[in-house]
């Protein structure tokens, strides 16, 4: 029998805000994230607009040496970690090691700016001014490695590399690590910090970026019909997963219970869905099926809901044929037209949310949502503000490239032994 797995703890960095708090007041407020590019001169660029982080003070969670030698991605999953771990109310940094507790963080594309700075070393002065850091700092795993040395979390430790799924596998990976009995708790999500020449460069070539250059806070708008690509960000978010026995006996703050999980490949493209998103009908189904729940059991999807032009509609499509006519009664959102895409940040942020939107009552909106496309069926997007109502469970979807999607289920925490 599996064992329960709860939500005891959270924390992140993103471009609405840098802390869970400020994150999901900006979300439920409809405020963007997205303004003008200010990492690099992007001036010769079609893209000039992404989702930076604003006023995050690095030194709050890393001494300057480290902050020399880490790259951003590092530094944001450290952040996210100190502030996850304290809400949780779970250990402090060197404390005892513990072989029951484990970490497991994705990232897309790991240390790229780092890449691409000493690739400029190189060509401006030579293969001697490369730094002895750059090789640990560029490593997608680092991130998971530093917050398990600064914790002293000695059980299980791995690194998704699923590009937009990253985060979401993390979470689902930890979440049966637990379940099976291979650790008690976890710290888990996504770390990105991709906003660099060689990214937007990079995607402006795959025309997968919006050029809304003149309307940033415009720009990322799911399921419009004038939606034109989506809007790179950066950040991370963390969750703390916990043995239902070991919270409880510890006595901690339980947000929600992880219900299920599913992840299958489309096996089709390595950009591009198929027609009618295949692969996302089963990974949902599998979810579903992996939480012993109906499709009408569920009451919010937090939408992979890029802005752009296939993914919308084929996520639509897919939503419409799994749910059929409960889709009148379910809410459905993109926090992306927020948030922008935090690539393998994107689904421990989005998990975030839709855990919040269990505890707190609340659905984030999905804003810019002007004129709907008609492809995408009657779905409600919660369009322009925030709805209250009573979120049961909470469904969150990613898609990554190479066909990689994944599907997480949280529900109500309800305490059996009190029922009986």
């Amino acid at each position: 029998m599996q064992r329960r797995v709860l939500i005891t703890g959270l924390g992140a960095v993103s471009p609405v805000g840098n802390s869970v708090r400020e994150a999901w007041k900006s979300v439920c407020e409809g405020r963007s994230g997205v303004g003008p590019i200010t990492r690099f001169d992007c001036s010769t660029f079609d893209t000039k607009i992404a989702g930076e982080l604003k006023g995050f003070d690095p030194l709050a969670h890393v001494n300057k040496k480290e902050l020399r030698r880490y790259d951003d991605f590092i530094v944001y999953a450290l952040a996210a970690a100190d502030m996850a771990m304290e809400d949780a109310a779970l250990g402090t940094r060197g404390a005892a090691p513990d072989e029951r507790a484990g970490v497991i963080i994705g990232s897309a594309i790991g240390g790229l700016a780092t890449i691409e700075k000493e690739k400029e070393n190189v060509l401006r002065a030579g293969p001697r001014r490369i730094s002895p850091f750059s090789i640990p700092a560029v490593l997608a795993n680092l991130a998971a490695g530093h917050v398990s040395i600064r914790y002293g979390l000695k059980g299980p430790i791995n690194c998704p590399v699923t590009a937009c799924a990253s985060g979401t596998y993390a979470i689902g990976d930890a979440f049966r690590m637990i379940a099976w009995n291979h650790a008690d708790v976890m710290v888990a999500g996504g770390a990105e910090a991709a906003v660099c020449s060689l990214a937007i460069g990079g995607f402006n070539a795959m025309r997968a970026l919006s050029t809304r250059n003149d309307q940033p806070e415009k720009a990322s708008r799911p399921f419009d019909l004038e939606r034109d690509g989506f809007i790179l960000s950066e950040g991370c978010g963390l969750l703390i997963l916990e043995e239902y026995h070991h919270a409880l006996k510890r006595g901690a703050r339980i947000y929600a219970e992880v219900a299920g999980y599913g992840v299958t490949s489309d096996a089709f493209h390595m950009a591009a869905p198929p027609p009618g998103h295949e692969g996302a009908v089963r990974c949902m189904t599998v979810a579903l099926d992996d939480a012993a729940m109906k499709p009408s059991d569920i009451d919010y999807i937090n939408t992979h809901g890029t802005s752009t032009p296939l993914n919308d509609i084929y996520e639509a499509e897919a939503i419409n044929t799994i749910f059929g006519t409960h889709t009148e009664r379910l809410l459905v959102s993109s926090t992306k037209s927020m948030t922008g895409h935090m690539l393998g940040a994107a689904g421990g942020m989005e998990a975030i949310f839709a855990v919040k939107a269990i505890v707190e009552g609340i659905v984030p909106p999905t804003i810019n949502l002007d004129n709907p496309d008609p492809a995408a069926g009657a779905l409600d997007f919660v369009p322009h503000a925030a709805r209250k109502a009573d979120i049961r469970t909470a469904m969150s979807n990613t898609f990554g490239f190479g066909g990689a999607n994944a599907v997480l289920i949280f529900k109500k925490f309800v305490n059996i032994n009190q029922h009986r």
